[in-house]
């Protein structure tokens, strides 16, 4: 693996999820592979479980490890050609990029979309421009389209979780107080796209995703109809698409609660506002997995690091 933007650049989905596995029960067996290499961890948003999973990850590896919250710490950016820095960037890409190259030896980006400027959040300028200037391999910690880290560890939890050969996997929408991006549905959805799974897509007129990633997935406005039978149900909020960035309703009926849930287990990435997104008998009983997915967040990571060490 040269570098880890999307889901798309795990060759083979299955046999990576069970070397994560398998890394998971002796998680320092290849501490000797990281020696003498860095790992740069650049912020432009906060973190809770991508910051220690994903350190922790390369301390299992013994890779020395560097952090820098840039969007309080480091220069504004500019990420534009030929512009005229006159204004408010202090700083280009271009230099910032190779500069953080010869620090380390891989970087790992996490910069969320702005929910302004729709094409600007496609092109995933941050990511992107890391990816296109640096000299080292980048890894997407989320960006403002995608969170790959969060959907492998998804499909980890999934494979130990699972005891069936075909499951019913449902992603529901559930309202927010505020405009949350796409980029955990829509790496869930590339990810549940590899499964041998029934995947639905449930929610409100309004809110669907970009078209060019669900493209094939059954999707429906009836949350009741999609969670019939279901044997996972990963709950998340998105603003809208078509009218990018924001909250058409806030519709409290969409709310996970128990009854809904049914015999399925439930997932959901984390930060979660009880009782908004999901009541507190839900996240509190036995069917929620909410607490095995942050821990194989540790293990995604590690997995990535170490097929990206392995090529280096």
């Amino acid at each position: 693996m040269q570098q880890y933007l999307s889901i798309k650049d795990i060759d083979d989905l299955g046999s990576c999820v069970q070397e994560a596995i398998d890394l998971k029960a002796h998680p320092r067996k290849h501490r000797n592979l990281g020696a003498d290499k860095t790992l740069c961890l650049l912020f432009f948003n906060n973190s809770l479980r991508t910051r220690l999973s994903t350190q922790k990850a390369a301390l299992h590896l013994g890779m020395d490890v560097i952090v820098m919250n840039f969007g309080s710490e480091g220069w504004q950016l500019e990420f534009g050609d030929g512009t005229v820095m006159d204004r408010g960037t202090s700083e280009h890409i271009k230099e910032a990029a190779k500069v953080v190259s010869q620090y380390a030896d891989i970087v790992a980006i996490r910069a969320f979309a702005q929910l302004l400027d729709k094409e600007q959040d496609q092109a995933e300028v941050v990511l992107q421009g890391f990816a296109k200037h640096a000299t080292i391999p980048v890894v997407n910690m989320e960006s403002s389209v995608g969170h790959p880290l969060q959907a492998l560890a998804d499909a980890i939890t999934l494979s130990e979780q699972c005891t069936i050969k075909k499951p019913k996997v449902v992603l529901s929408w559930a309202p927010h107080p505020k405009a949350l991006p796409h980029a955990v549905a829509n790496s869930f959805v590339e990810m549940m796209q590899r499964q041998q799974a029934e995947f639905v897509i449930a929610h409100p007129k309004g809110y669907d995703l970009d078209p060019a990633i669900t493209q094939g997935a059954t999707i429906t406005y009836d949350q009741d109809a999609a969670l019939k039978d279901a044997d996972f149900v990963y709950v998340k909020n998105w603003s809208s698409f078509n009218h990018y960035g924001e909250v058409l309703n806030q519709d409290p009926h969409w709310k996970m609660t128990l009854e809904k849930l049914g015999a399925a287990k439930f997932m959901h990435c984390l930060p979660v506002r009880r009782n908004v997104i999901v009541t507190d008998d839900v996240l509190d009983s036995p069917q929620s997995l909410v607490i095995e997915q942050a821990n194989n967040r540790t293990y995604a990571a590690q997995i990535v690091l170490k097929k990206i060490l392995e090529h280096i």
